[in-house]
């Protein structure tokens, strides 16, 4: 008998739901109740069963900063419990917590209007709580709403309905869960199979692995692979060992396709007659999850399944109130806020949009020298100029261009605090290489700011924008086959990471010119200083804005032991002994 009902309770429908709501509304309370009535609790209490339904909850922080909870807790659940405390009513925390729920595309809510003993059972209690969220769901786009008035410390309505509110004659909260129709299984949405592992033809099994997103896996089944297009068919199926006829959303398996097809990890299998999008820019929903700002023109790691790519916010359409729906100007994001973007990728992301497939519409965002994840990102669909910007491909390309100078491209970027003596020793090196009839240009940042620039301020996000946008010129220059030199005091590694990312290997050399602060105060021949001492120069670097000095610079110039002549010197040898200037033909 044992065997045949741990078969049955295998064979359960699942139901997966959040927890949300304030500190202080009884949640833990409830779940409780919940457990307590329960067949079968697991060791941490997330998943449990009843006679009818297996079910994994997920219960979230109450405190203000919880966007990042409620992104995680949501991403795979079915529907959202959200618990209100009778006797304080809808707080703002509550319809924040239903925002979120609604933006992560859960179109489905119990409203636990809880402690109800506290307010005599009232009906003119919870009516009015439950008009106020109803009137926010409609406004949000959540279209099912069952409120539900219980006492979680009573047991009123949690596993069976109550006799102290004869007003209220629906379900108590786990008849509830346990009827609720649950929406259409994943395994009946178009097949996505992310590859995530190739086996070599030395290993006993030789195909294509993946745990399949959405949809069912047939053998004999037509499958277009992308981004490529090729279309091919399934000739095997194979989980754990065992050959299988088809297998579905969940399962992890490997596949053998018909003939010899180019696949790599980061490629997806996807049913040839409805195949996901491919592009490299689109708009998205951003939740920032970390204390350092998201700023528009920074450069991540996206992940989106087993596909990574390099990322830029190019432009920040608005950041969304969750109070108040409102669309509120910004120029950042800061931790726990919500802002909808345009995202451009430097290769093409294979995707669904968000709301049509969780799974393959959603990514998270990377800082790329620490390795933590700093935002979630929903997609809403691609932009379409995405698809008629194509790369022109040119005859004379660089390394003609550098050929007819007799020389190879670099870009010198000198680096350092206001002061340190970037600008002279810049401009140094370019007379150097100049008298030796090299083919140069200088970048300054001051004589930049007065044209291509001249929109830009000197907050974080303005920066990071003007290191952006002069890194893209550099970038050209050297495609002309030119010496580049760029002096820019950019304080950030991450935009230095992100101009040395544009150009081949080699090609980008980092020069710290390296002053003390002190050094650079008392030279301080602009002034600068002085007025960022008085408060009259904000954010200013080294000040009140900080100064991110290189870790691995190519080439460190300390200029308390070498005077600018000597600088110069330092750095025409590097170029030298690098093979920079006159290469042999």
């Amino acid at each position: 008998m044992l065997p045949a009902a741990l078969e049955a309770h295998r064979h359960k429908e699942l139901l997966r739901f959040i927890t949300c709501g304030p500190v202080g509304g009884g949640k833990s309370t409830l779940i409780g109740g919940l457990l307590s009535a329960s067949q079968s609790i697991d060791a941490d209490g997330r998943q449990f069963s009843s006679a009818m339904r297996n079910f994994i909850v997920a219960d979230i922080p109450g405190s203000e900063a919880d966007t990042r909870h409620v992104v995680t807790g949501a991403s795979s659940a079915d529907l959202a419990l959200i618990v209100v405390d009778a006797a304080k009513g809808t707080l703002g925390q509550v319809e924040r917590h239903a925002a979120l729920v609604s933006l992560l595309g859960i179109r489905r809510v119990v409203l636990a209007v809880n402690k109800m003993d506290q307010r005599a059972y009232s009906q003119d209690v919870f009516d009015p709580i439950c008009r106020g969220f109803r009137h926010s769901a409609e406004r949000l786009g959540i279209a099912q709403v069952t409120a539900i008035p219980v006492s979680a410390l009573k047991g009123d309505n949690v596993a069976a309905p109550s006799i102290n509110m004869p007003w209220y004659s629906g379900p108590a909260l786990l008849p509830y869960l346990e009827s609720l129709e649950i929406g259409e299984p994943l395994s009946r949405r178009p097949l996505r199979l992310p590859v995530q592992w190739v086996s070599g033809p030395d290993q006993p099994l030789h195909g294509f692995g993946g745990v399949i997103a959405s949809g069912t896996l047939r053998r004999g089944q037509r499958l277009k692979v992308l981004p490529c297009g090729a279309v091919t068919q399934v000739a095997r199926i194979v989980a754990r060992g065992t050959d299988l006829e088809s297998a579905v959303a969940g399962q992890s398996v490997l596949v053998q396709l018909e003939g010899e097809v180019e696949v790599s990890r980061g490629d997806m299998f996807a049913a040839s007659d409805s195949p996901p999008e491919a592009a490299d820019q689109f708009q998205a929903t951003i939740v920032w999850m970390h204390e350092e700002a998201m700023l528009p023109g920074r450069c991540y790691l996206m992940k989106l399944g087993p596909r990574s790519a390099d990322a830029t916010v190019t432009q920040l359409k608005y950041q969304l109130d969750l109070r108040t729906g409102e669309h509120l100007a910004a120029r950042q994001l800061s931790a726990d806020e919500v802002g909808v973007a345009n995202v451009a990728t430097d290769r093409p992301m294979i995707f669904d949009p968000y709301l049509e497939n969780r799974e393959t519409g959603s990514f998270i965002l990377i800082d790329k020298l620490t390795g933590d994840t700093v935002g979630a990102g929903l997609i809403h669909f691609a932009l379409r100029r995405a698809q008629n910007i194509h790369w022109q491909a040119v005859d004379v390309d660089k390394r003609a261009r550098a050929r007819a100078k007799a020389q190879t491209a670099r870009v010198l970027w000198f680096t350092g605090l206001s002061g340190a003596g970037k600008s002279t020793i810049a401009n140094l090196t370019e007379k150097r290489l100049h008298a030796m009839a090299q083919h140069t240009y200088l970048l300054d940042g001051d004589n930049v700011r007065h044209g291509l620039n001249r929109d830009l301020g000197f907050t974080e996000a303005d920066r990071v924008e003007n290191i952006r946008r002069v890194a893209e010129v550099a970038r050209l220059m050297a495609d002309a086959g030119l010496i580049v030199l760029v002096a820019f005091i950019s304080p950030f590694r991450a935009e230095r990471r992100m101009a040395r990312a544009l150009l081949e290997p080699g090609e980008f050399v980092e020069i710290f010119v390296d002053t003390p602060l002190a050094e650079a105060e008392k030279r301080d021949v602009k002034g600068l200083y002085r007025k960022a001492r008085s408060g009259s120069l904000r954010n200013f670097t080294g000040i009140d804005s900080p100064y991110e000095a290189p870790e691995r610079p190519e080439i460190h110039v300390r200029t308390m032991d070498l005077s600018a002549e000597q600088a110069a010197d330092t750095i025409l040898r590097y170029l030298a002994d690098t093979g920079a200037l006159n290469p042999r033909p």
